[in-house]
């Protein structure tokens, strides 16, 4: 259903595209083109622990990304993912998808045995994404992001290990 292409210079105008009002209203908002560049730059050189990816549909469209990082969770090193899909591609199961690809990624990468991710608790879409990809919920918290922006979130786990559909 969907591939993982590898972040190139090309796909800024993919960023752009996840950086709107609506598709940001969960993480605090839009960033300022400024902050959107060093993160396009971050991807472009794979600048941290992890990599992130252009979901690309069978028919060949960039349709959203998808990434895990290293997270520090309750004192432990675990793995982050998140993921977006812009809006003429939602509801279509691509997300889904790209995560259940994205969790093969990180667990062939070893280091960490659980794979995290943190929606705001009001995102009702990305928490049923969690659910339907096998995540399970440990609770809700607290959670920055971005720096200096709390939110509260919900703490979805998935053990790397377990088989997923």
């Amino acid at each position: 259903m969907v591939t993982l292409d590898s972040w190139s210079e090309q796909d800024f105008t993919l960023l752009e595209g996840c950086n709107t009002p609506e598709m940001t209203a969960h993480l605090g908002g839009p960033e300022t083109p400024a902050k959107l560049r060093e993160r396009q730059q971050r991807y472009v050189e794979n600048a941290f622990t992890g990599e992130m990816f252009v979901i690309v549909t069978d028919d060949g469209d960039r349709a959203g990304l998808v990434g895990y990082w290293e997270h520090t969770e309750a004192a432990e090193m675990v793995w982050e993912t998140g993921w977006a899909i812009l809006p003429e591609f939602q509801g279509r199961g691509l997300a889904t998808a790209a995560v259940h690809e994205v969790a093969k990624v990180a667990a062939a990468a070893g280091r960490h045995s659980t794979l995290h991710a943190y929606p705001g608790v009001t995102n009702t879409a990305s928490n049923a994404l969690c659910r339907k990809a096998g995540f399970v919920l440990l609770g809700d918290r607290d959670f920055e992001y971005p720096k200096g922006h709390w939110m509260r979130c919900n703490d979805w786990c998935l053990e790397l290990s377990a088989p997923r559909h």
